[in-house]
């Protein structure tokens, strides 16, 4: 299964040349988006996604797909009832300067709740093979930065309350913007216990 994630990443990692963005201009372009996700992209509700040191190939993925969920209504693309009228505006300009911005700023991490230690960095690190979850280490690192080349997200420090509902999403089939389904294979045999192991885990992963 390892071998098959990263020769999937491999391959992903030539899905065309990601448009230059402008720090600068991405940080006046954010203002709207404070309210959520915090000035920085550190948000403060646990529910919307901190942006910040997120890399620029995966927010700008997210952003394009968020405007094609809004034009499509879902069909294509990935919907969010809150997220994705916010994106149908942006231009290519626009989205890759806010990519841009909030991949320069650095997240805040959290420290790791001791009793999800042991399962969720047993899961993180090594899957479950009686069950056939792979490890997240294999897309996303053994310090949870990701894999900006393919597009992978960096995971550390992101909120629990996030992690647990993209889980779910990915698991119960909800979220579809995977790359040919990864995401949805390695999560569709996590148990909700296991999930919010991960997810604790995740926090202060660095």
């Amino acid at each position: 299964m390892k071998k098959l994630l990263v020769l999937a990443a491999v391959l992903l990692a030539g899905n065309g040349a990601v448009l230059a963005g402008d720090a600068a201009a991405g940080k006046s372009k954010a203002a709207t988006c404070a309210a959520c996700h915090g000035p920085d992209g550190n948000s403060v509700n646990a529910m919307w996604p901190k942006l910040a040191g997120q890399h620029e190939s995966y927010l700008l993925k997210q952003l394009k797909e968020f405007k094609k969920g809004m034009e499509t209504q879902g069909k294509v693309g990935r919907f969010e009832p809150s997220m994705s009228p916010m994106a149908a505006p942006l231009s290519e300009a626009d989205m890759a300067d806010l990519a841009a911005y909030y991949a320069s700023q650095s997240i805040q991490y959290a420290g790791v709740k001791p009793q999800y230690v042991e399962l969720g960095g047993k899961l993180y690190r090594g899957g479950d093979v009686k069950t056939g979850v792979p490890a997240c280490t294999a897309c996303h690192g053994p310090d949870g930065k990701g894999m900006p080349s393919a597009k992978f997200p960096a995971l550390g420090g992101q909120h629990v309350d996030y992690t647990i509902a993209q889980l779910k999403a990915f698991r119960d089939g909800k979220r579809q913007n995977d790359p040919n389904g990864m995401m949805r294979g390695a999560a569709k045999n996590l148990t909700d216990a296991q999930i919010e192991a991960l997810a604790h885990y995740l926090v202060g992963l660095h």
